[in-house]
């Protein structure tokens, strides 16, 4: 009875073990066709994704560099001009009014001036020199807040500035109490001081400036501009203060305390992603925009698709050239760039220095690892990149040359500019003035108002 017993035990021992490896098997084989159906649904999500989902490019696609090829028949606005301007104005019509653009840049980015990209070393640098963005503007912050997150930032410039003993000093530019004290020992400590001190160095008069040294040195004594404003001006203008227009230096910046930023707009910061995505967000996989790099406006004027509007945004005696008036004066910027490995990492002390002494050629270095919209480790990287700025007659066209003889000149250009039907002018260039990129911005969204007032764009925005 015992061994029957324990032979009985031992079946159904057996029958459960083997009760057991079926339910086991059974339970592989349910997950197994849980997983393949799984895998199925995921395949068709994927396909039907891969089939709905828009192929995104960015500023270096082969597709905007194409020219005239695979464009539509017509559009409702032609846009001379990828940077502030034309993207504003191309943005405005898609998003307020479902206006198709075509816009296309005789350069190879799109941007413009504010084009910028990371280098070799992966560092953020600007191709066109350094762009902060400020501005006073509620309007302006709102609108750019659209395309960006961006990154706060108050910009602090210092100057290479020789001190009343002839030696060479860091000074923060504007000049500010500071700077008074560390090149003439003047031991100013209050606002007063310091009014009183510069007040004894202007001169007392009611004859309004009559140039640009007078009108410097009204504003900021003789001693400041000696050291500082005159040598500085000289290497912008290619002119002494004197030869210039008073105008020019009728905003010049200085500081009665110890405020050392440069701007005084309440809003200032820096494009967490840099200047050029933004752009891309403005003008790119959109499908009532166009953009067409490489392609120079004058020798493509007679084959471009049909449209409605031009809108030029390109120096203005470039479009009237043919006119037979002469050409408006602009100074330009060469800048000369060294790659080196400084001990610390860094070369200088801050991002921008100004060297206005006449012992430099180049009137200041800018070092774009301090930007504090860099991609993350720049700034333990052991090299650095620095610019060198050379103020030139020669280049693409930065600042306008404000004397009597180019407003007069402007003006006639302005006339006609009245006068060309179904073209409209925008930006720094077609009006011979410089703009900071919150006014491009405000001079566009006020343009393309005004365009709407007018009649002269009109439409209907897409939902």
């Amino acid at each position: 009875m015992k061994d029957l017993k324990s032979s009985n035990n031992n079946n159904n021992q057996e029958d459960k073990e083997q009760a057991a490896e079926k339910s086991s098997v059974n339970l592989n084989l349910k997950f197994a066709l849980i997983c393949s159906s799984i895998g199925i649904i995921l395949g068709h999500l994927l396909r039907d994704f891969q089939q709905k989902a828009p192929i995104m490019i960015d500023s270096k696609d082969p597709s905007l560099f194409r020219g005239l090829n695979g464009l539509k028949e017509e559009y409702d606005l032609v846009i001379v001009g990828a940077g502030l301007s034309g993207a504003v104005i191309a943005e405005r019509a898609r998003n307020e009014l479902g206006l198709s653009s075509l816009v296309i840049d005789k350069r190879e980015h799109i941007g413009g001036n504010c084009y910028d990209y990371i280098d070799q070393h992966g560092i953020r640098v600007s191709l066109y020199g350094v762009h902060i963005f400020h501005t006073k503007f509620p309007r302006v912050e709102n609108y750019v807040k659209q395309f960006s997150d961006w990154v706060p930032y108050h910009h602090r410039v210092v100057g290479r500035v020789r001190d009343q003993n002839n030696t060479e000093k860091i000074v923060p530019i504007p000049p500010n109490i500071d700077t008074v004290n560390i090149l003439f020992d003047a031991n100013i400590d209050t606002e007063d001081d310091m009014v009183r001190w510069l007040d004894e160095r202007r001169p007392k008069s009611d004859k309004p400036p009559q140039n640009g040294e007078e009108m410097s040195i009204s504003r900021v004594g003789t001693d400041l501009y000696e050291k500082i404003f005159k040598p500085y001006t000289r290497k912008q203008w290619d002119k002494w203060p004197a030869d210039l227009d008073a105008s020019v230096l009728a905003r010049l910046p200085y500081r009665t305390n110890r405020d050392d930023k440069y701007f005084d707009d309440y809003f200032q910061a820096l494009p967490r992603d840099g200047y050029t995505a933004i752009f891309e967000k403005m003008l790119l996989n959109n499908d009532e925009i166009d953009v067409r790099l490489n392609v120079d406006y004058f020798k493509v004027m007679e084959d471009l698709p049909k449209h409605k509007l031009l809108v030029f945004t390109g120096p203005i005696d470039a479009y009237f050239a043919s006119q037979g008036l002469a050409k408006l004066e602009y100074r330009s910027i060469y800048f000369e760039t060294e790659y080196l490995e400084p001990n610390g990492g860094f070369f200088q002390p801050a991002w921008v220095v100004n060297h206005p002494g006449g012992e430099y050629g180049w009137t200041r270095i800018s070092e774009y690892k301090h930007a504090p919209n860099q991609p993350q480790g720049v700034e333990k990287l052991p090299g650095t990149i620095i610019y060198r700025e050379y103020s030139s007659d020669v280049g693409d066209p930065y600042y306008p040359v404000p004397n009597p003889r180019n407003q007069e000149l402007y003006s006639k250009y302005q006339k006609l500019a009245t006068e060309e039907k179904g073209v409209t002018f925008v930006g720094r260039l077609a009006s011979y003035k410089y703009f900071n990129m919150d006014q491009a911005i405000l001079n566009a969204l006020e343009l393309f108002d005004k365009l709407k007032e007018e009649g002269k764009v009109t439409g209907k925005k897409k939902q």
